[in-house]
This record gives C-alpha cells, sequence and structure tokens, in this order.
C-alpha cells in the first residue's frame, strides 16, 4: 500500500512534466497565449498549463487504484471516485473560463454560479461529517444541511477563491504545494489515506510544473489548475476532517478578496513594470495582497521584482502552515 502510495506521487510529477513541453508548443500554435504582465515587454506566454496538471494527477490515482486492485487489496475507492469526478468536471469549467474569458467574457457573478454543479459528485455520496465544533457555537449537527448547503458553497469558494491570488510567475503553483502539502501531511498522520492520496499526488503534479512556471515562466496554469487545486483542497478538507486547517491556511485568500472589494474588484493584482524588471505599485493604496507584498518589500530593499513577491506570499503561508503543524501536534 505504501509502495503503491508513493509510486502513484512520483507518476504524478512524471507524467506531468513530460507533457508539459509538447502542450506548450502546441498551444503557442493554436494561439492559446496569454501576455505575462509584470514584464516590461509583456511577452506571450503558452497558457492552460492547468491541463498538464490535472492528467498528470489523474494518471497517479489511477495507478494507485489499479496497484491496490490487481495486488488483491479489498478497498472502497467511492470517495476517490466522487472527488475525481468533481476536479475534472471543475477542470472543465475552468477550461472554458479560459477560453471563453479572451473572447466573450465572463462575469464576476457567472464564474460562481458555472463551479457549483462540480459539488454534486461529493454531495450525492455524502462525504465527511456533518458534525462541526465551532468557536462560542460548540458542537453542531448540521445533518442533511451539510451535503446539501456547505459542501457545494465550501468547494465554490475554494475553487473561485483559490483563483484570486495570481497573475505572478509561480505564485499559485507554488501556493498550491504548500496548502496541499500541509492538509496531506494532516491527512496521513489522522490516518485520512483517501485525502493524503488526492492531496501528496497533487503536490507531485503542482512540483513538476513549477519546474516550467517559475520565473521566467514559460507555461501559465489558467483557471483550468486554479479551479482544479481549488475544488481538491476543499474536497480533502472534507473528506480527511481538516475544515478548520484548511480555513486557515486560506487566510491570505480571504485578505486578497477584501482588499479589491473596497474598489468593487474595479481593480488588478499586476504590478507596475520596470525596464529592469522591477515592479512598482500600480495605485496609490494597497487593493491586492501581492500589492502589500510590495509595498513591504520596498520598506526593505530598492528594487523589487517578481520572485521577490512570490517568495514574500509563499513564507507568510509556509509561516501559517508550521504554526499550524505547530499546534496541532
Amino acid at each position: 500500500m505504501l509502495i503503491a502510495f508513493i509510486l502513484s506521487i512520483i507518476l504524478c510529477f512524471l507524467v506531468t512534466i513530460y507533457t508539459i513541453h509538447p502542450w506548450i508548443e502546441k498551444a503557442k500554435s493554436m494561439g492559446l497565449v496569454g501576455k505575462d504582465m509584470n514584464k516590461p515587454d509583456k511577452p506571450e506566454v503558452a497558457e492552460m498549463g492547468g491541463l498538464c496538471i490535472v492528467f498528470g494527477f489523474l494518471i497517479g490515482i489511477l495507478l494507485f487504484i489499479g496497484m491496490v486492485t490487481f495486488t488483491g487489496n479489498v478497498a472502497n475507492f467511492q470517495i476517490i471516485f466522487a472527488c475525481l469526478c468533481t476536479i475534472l468536471m471543475i477542470a472543465i469549467i475552468g477550461m472554458l473560463d479560459d477560453i471563453l474569458g479572451w473572447k466573450i467574457g465572463l462575469r464576476m457573478w457567472q464564474k460562481p454560479l458555472l463551479t457549483i454543479p462540480a459539488a454534486l459528485p461529493i454531495m450525492v455520496i455524502n462525504a465527511g461529517h456533518s458534525t462541526m465544533c465551532l468557536p462560542f457555537f460548540g458542537t453542531i449537527d448540521w445533518g442533511i444541511v451539510y451535503p446539501l448547503i456547505i459542501i457545494p458553497i465550501g468547494i465554490t469558494v475554494a475553487a473561485n477563491g483559490y483563483n484570486m491570488l495570481a497573475g505572478y510567475n509561480g505564485l499559485e503553483t507554488a501556493m498550491g504545494i504548500i496548502i496541499l502539502l500541509t492538509l496531506g501531511y494532516f491527512a496521513f498522520i489522522n490516518n485520512k489515506m483517501d485525502a493524503a492520496l488526492l492531496a501528496l499526488c497533487m503536490v507531485g503534479a503542482l512540483a513538476a510544473f513549477l519546474v516550467f512556471n517559475w520565473f521566467p515562466a514559460k507555461i501559465f496554469p489558467g483557471n483550468t489548475m486554479t479551479y482544479a487545486v481549488g475544488a481538491l483542497i476543499a474536497c480533502v478538507a472534507i473528506i480527511g476532517d481538516l475544515q478548520k486547517v484548511a480555513i486557515i491556511l486560506f487566510i491570505p485568500y480571504a485578505v486578497d478578496f477584501f482588499l479589491p472589494l473596497r474598489k468593487r474588484f474595479h481593480v488588478e493584482a499586476f504590478a507596475k513594470p520596470n525596464k529592469d524588471y522591477s515592479l512598482e505599485m500600480p495605485y496609490d493604496s494597497i487593493y491586492d495582497t501581492t500589492h502589500f507584498a510590495i509595498a513591504m518589500l520596498k520598506r526593505i530593499k530598492n528594487k523589487v521584482y517578481e520572485q521577490d513577491v512570490v517568495a514574500f506570499i509563499c513564507s507568510i503561508e509556509i509561516v501559517i502552515a508550521l504554526c499550524l503543524i505547530w499546534f496541532y501536534k
């Protein structure tokens, strides 16, 4: 079982890394490119790299299921297949958003509505536990409200929320690695092996993608990846009973929601790039977590670069993860 677990993670990495280069060439030939807005020359970069991540992730999970099945072990993969259905459904929605967003545009309110149906596989198997311990309220059993209301809200919020803190080379990918590695650790030590498998296999796929997505990015993940990873985070939290951990790990995303809310989201996360590739604040005030990172880094050094912003935000997430591990050890 452990060997299958490890081999699945390795396969996720290998399949992803070996499919990215062909996709980069194919995406460019098809015109599936986006402008790198934090570069002075705004170079065009291949888009929809999330397809490679989801494909690598899927192959790795299927390897695990195959190895366990054909070695004669008895296992129920209902939860895993339900999560895979959710990830694939929401990846398709993200892919449509990547394509249609460039041509006809999708309004802000349409995106969360389109992601709600992806929660159906998790809802119909009644995954997770309806009992929650909440501050000030104590233990509450939500009953039928949990699968019908809380689960779709959780998956929709996670998918769309994870999509907000983005736009800088390697940011979405690195943050996904940190969050899922933390959730995978907690799932593993609590013997929630389904949740651990899903989380760590995606970490393997994201690690491979980061090789090409780090500065200077050769490929962008697109909403295909951000929706899928966000939904997976919610799925892992639900089936691993890690809702509290996931909510705390999402603090930077909550901040990233409220900052642009002051301008009714009519602001961009992108910085103002200089000719030497250093970055300046795009507005007079802070309207995004990335703007906060630039402002803080400006107090420490004269020139701030894209890698600095990504490292700063990821460092905050790592500190949050380490505090969680220390608190719950």
